[in-house]
C-alpha cells in the first residue's frame, strides 16, 4: 500500500515546512520539501495507490499517549473504556500510540501483571500500545524481576505515594526503584500527594459529615502535592524520575529546580489542569444533561462535581497558566490525558453519599489534541511545535520509542494527523467515540479539527469517524531510557 500526502505543512518539536510524504507499507519512506507557495507534486515518480491533500492542513505525528487506564478495576467498577473503545476514541483524537498501565495486585509477579494486561488488549486494540508496571507489592524478589520486564519491552515502572491501604509504597520501597532505574536505565513514574495527610483528611470530612465531591478536592490540598514531589526529588539524585499528572504551580517549581540541577527529572501534566479548575466541583450544570438511564434514579444537580473527581483533584485557576508556561518554557516534557473513565451512573454514583467512595478518573483520550491546539495554539499561550513536542515527540523520546515514533521523518511509522487549523467545533459527549456516559468538556467550543488519522499507513479516521479494523494494534517493546536523546 503506497500513499502520497501533497501540499500540507509538517510540523516537528523544531520546525514546521511545507512537503510531499511518500509512505509504503506503513513507513515514511519520501519527504520532499517545497517552497510554501509551490502545489506541484514533488514525488512524480512515486506512483501511490492513493493520494491525500492536505493543502493549508498541518501534518502532525501521530500521538502518543503515555498515560491511560482501559478496563482497569478501581472503587468497587471497572473502567467505561476496555482496549477497544479506548483506543477506537484515542484514533479519532489523534493519538496512534498509547502507554497502559498494568498493575501489579498483591503478590503478584511483574510478568503475571504484564501478561494479565497484554490479554486485555490482545484482539481489541486499533492501535499500537505498550505498558508500563504500576508495582504496589515490592519485595526483593520483585526487584530483582525488573531486568526481565527491560527484556520484555517495559522500560517505566510506577509506584504511588497516595491511595494508603491499596496502591501506596512506602518512600524506603521508592527510593529502592530509584536508585535501580540510574543503573539499568529505565524510568521510574511517581503519583505525587501525601498518602498519611489525605487519609486523614478524608476521616476528618467524613466525620462532620462533609460528603459531597468538593471535599475529595479539599482532602488533597495543593501543598500535599508540592510536598511529595520535594520527597521524590530529594530521592532521585542518582535515578530517573517521571512525575505523573503535574497539577500544580507549585509543584512545578521543584521539577523546574530538579532540572536547573542536572538532575534526570521530567514531569507530565494533562489537559484537565490546563483547561478546568476547582470551581467545577460546586458549578451547576449550565449545558444540557443528558437523558438519565432506564430503572435508575436522578442524580441531583449538586453531584455533578463527581464528574470531575480525580487524583490529583482541578486546582484553582492561576494553576491552569502556570502550567501553560511550563509546557512553552519545556520545563513540562509531556501532556498525557490520565484517561480513567467511569459512568456517571453506576460509576461515579456509587459515592453519591461519601466523596470517598467516588471512583477517580475522568475521560480525555479523544479531546486531548483539540484542547491543546484551541486553548494552547490558538490561544497564543503555546506554537504549535511545543504542542507536537508534548504530544508526540517527547513522549516517543522519554518511553523508548523513538524514532519509530513521535515524528515524521524517513524510517519513522507512518502515524499521522492531517489538522485543519481554522475550522471550528463544539465538544458533545454524543458524538464522542469514548464509552462513557458524559464528557468534562461538554459543550467548550473551539478551534482547530482532525480531518483524518492515519497508522501504520492506512486511514483509520475520515468524514468524523472510525475506520480501522478491531484487534489491528501490536504491542510495541520500548527501549530503555536514554538520557541523551530527551532535553
Amino acid at each position: 500500500m503506497k500513499i502520497k500526502i501533497l501540499n500540507g505543512l509538517v510540523v516537528s518539536a523544531e520546525e514546521t515546512y511545507k512537503a510531499d510524504i511518500g509512505i509504503e507499507d506503513g513507513v515514511i519512506t519520501h519527504i520532499e520539501r517545497k517552497a510554501r507557495t509551490a502545489t506541484a507534486d514533488m514525488l512524480p515518480m512515486f506512483e501511490a495507490d492513493s493520494e491525500i491533500d492536505a493543502a493549508h492542513h498541518y501534518v502532525l505525528p501521530g500521538g502518543v499517549d503515555a498515560h491511560t487506564h482501559f478496563d482497569m478495576p478501581f472503587g468497587g467498577t471497572v473502567t467505561a473504556d476496555d482496549f477497544y473503545t479506548g483506543t477506537v476514541a484515542a484514533a479519532c483524537g489523534g493519538t496512534t500510540t498509547i502507554i497502559d498501565f498494568a498493575i501489579q495486585n498483591k503478590g503478584e509477579s511483574l510478568k503475571q501483571a504484564l501478561d494479565k494486561w497484554k490479554q486485555k488488549a490482545a484482539n481489541k486494540a486499533v492501535i499500537d500500545y505498550s505498558f508500563h508496571i504500576a508495582i504496589t507489592d515490592l519485595t526483593d524478589d520483585i526487584l530483582a524481576e525488573i531486568p526481565q520486564m527491560l527484556d520484555e519491552g517495559v522500560t517505566s515502572f510506577k509506584l504511588f505515594m497516595a491511595y494508603k491501604g491499596n496502591l501506596m509504597s512506602a518512600d524506603k520501597a521508592i527510593a529502592k526503584v530509584l536508585a535501580q532505574s540510574g543503573k539499568l536505565g529505565f524510568l521510574t513514574m511517581l503519583h505525587c500527594e501525601d498518602g498519611d495527610a489525605i487519609d486523614e483528611s478524608v476521616k476528618d470530612f467524613l466525620a462532620h459529615k462533609q460528603t459531597g465531591p468538593l471535599y475529595h478536592a479539599l482532602s488533597r490540598p495543593p501543598e500535599l502535592e508540592e510536598a511529595a514531589i520535594a520527597r521524590a526529588v530529594k530521592m532521585a539524585t542518582n535515578g530517573n524520575l517521571y512525575v505523573v499528572h503535574l497539577s500544580t504551580e507549585a509543584g512545578l517549581k521543584h521539577i523546574k529546580k530538579a532540572r536547573a540541577d542536572k538532575l534526570s527529572v521530567y514531569t507530565e501534566t494533562c489537559p484537565q489542569y490546563l483547561v478546568l479548575s476547582i470551581e467545577k466541583y460546586t458549578e451547576k450544570p449550565h449545558h444540557k444533561r443528558y437523558p438519565v438511564p432506564k430503572d435508575v434514579s436522578p442524580l441531583p444537580e449538586e453531584f455533578e462535581g463527581a464528574k470531575y473527581v480525580m487524583s490529583p483533584p482541578l486546582r484553582g485557576k492561576h494553576n491552569n497558566s502556570a502550567l501553560w508556561q511550563g509546557i512553552a518554557d519545556g520545563a513540562i516534557s509531556v501532556v498525557s490525558t490520565d484517561h480513567c473513565a467511569f459512568n456517571y451512573y453506576g460509576g461515579k454514583s456509587l459515592g453519591k453519599d461519601d466523596f470517598s467512595k467516588i471512583p477517580n478518573g475522568a475521560p480525555g483520550v479523544e479531546t486531548r489534541l483539540l484542547l491543546l491546539y484551541s486553548e494552547g495554539v490558538a490561544g497564543k499561550r503555546i506554537t504549535i511545535n511545543n504542542l507536537v513536542e508534548v504530544f508526540a515527540t517527547a513522549p516517543a523520546k522519554l518511553f523508548g520509542l523513538y524514532p519509530r515514533k513521535g515524528e515524521i521523518k524517513i524510517g519513522s511509522d507512518a502515524d499521522m494527523v492531517i489538522f485543519n487549523p481554522e475550522r471550528k467545533f463544539e465538544i458533545e459527549q454524543i458524538k464522542l467515540h469514548q464509552n462513557v456516559d458524559y464528557c468534562p468538556y461538554e459543550g467548550y467550543k473551539g478551534t482547530g479539527a482532525i480531518m483524518s488519522v492515519l497508522y501504520n499507513g492506512r486511514v483509520i479516521y475520515k468524514d468524523k469517524g472510525f475506520c480501522g479494523t478491531k484487534g489491528q494494534g501490536r504491542f510495541i517493546k520500548r527501549d530503555k531510557f536514554r538520557s541523551s536523546i530527551v532535553q
